[in-house]
C-alpha cells in the first residue's frame, strides 16, 4: 500500500468511495457542497489517498484551521487490514499541526456501525468529548480529541 499526496487524478476514485460511504454519512458523491469541499482539500494539498496497485483502498482529508481529520474513509474490501490507521497516522504527521491537540468528528458510544471507527481513533489516542449533530442519515456523533503528543525531545 503506497500513501500519497491526492492530486486532480485521484478525485473520480475519490467520489466513488464517498458513494460506497453514504449509507452512514449521508449524500456526498453528487453534492456540490462535498465536491467543493474535495476540490479545496486536493488543491490545497490536504488530502490524502491510500492505494494498493491501482486500487483507491481509502483516503483522508484535514482541516488545518481547527486541526482536524475532516473525513477519512476505507472502501469496504479494505477494512480491517491497518489502512485507516496509517492514512490518520500520516495526515497528522504530514498535514497537521503536531503542538495542537488533533480532533475528529466520528460515531458516538453505541453507534454500531461506528465501532470499527470509534476502535481506530482510540487508538490513536483520541478521547469522547463533546456530543455532536448526528450524521444525516441519523448516527448520533462525538468530537474525539487527541492531545499534544510528547516527544523524545521533550525528555519522555
Amino acid at each position: 500500500m503506497d500513501i500519497g499526496t491526492a492530486g486532480s487524478r485521484d478525485a473520480p476514485a475519490w467520489l466513488e468511495l464517498a458513494r460506497e460511504v453514504e449509507h452512514l454519512f449521508g449524500p456526498m458523491a453528487d453534492e456540490p457542497v462535498f465536491r467543493a469541499a474535495l476540490q479545496a482539500a486536493i488543491l490545497g494539498g490536504r488530502g490524502l489517498c491510500a492505494w494498493d496497485g491501482g486500487r483507491l483502498c481509502g483516503a483522508v482529508a484535514v482541516c488545518q484551521d481547527d486541526n482536524s481529520i475532516a473525513w477519512l474513509a476505507v472502501a469496504e474490501d479494505c477494512r480491517g487490514q491497518g489502512v485507516g490507521k496509517a492514512l490518520a497516522l500520516a495526515a497528522m504527521e504530514r498535514l497537521l499541526n503536531p503542538l495542537r491537540p488533533v480532533v475528529v468528528q466520528t460515531f458516538a458510544p453505541g453507534a454500531k456501525e461506528g465501532e470499527s471507527a470509534r476502535r481506530l481513533y482510540a487508538s490513536l489516542g483520541f478521547r469522547d468529548g463533546d456530543p455532536l449533530e448526528p450524521t444525516p442519515t441519523g448516527f448520533p456523533t462525538v468530537r474525539m480529541t487527541r492531545p499534544v503528543q510528547a516527544s523524545l525531545e521533550d525528555g519522555v
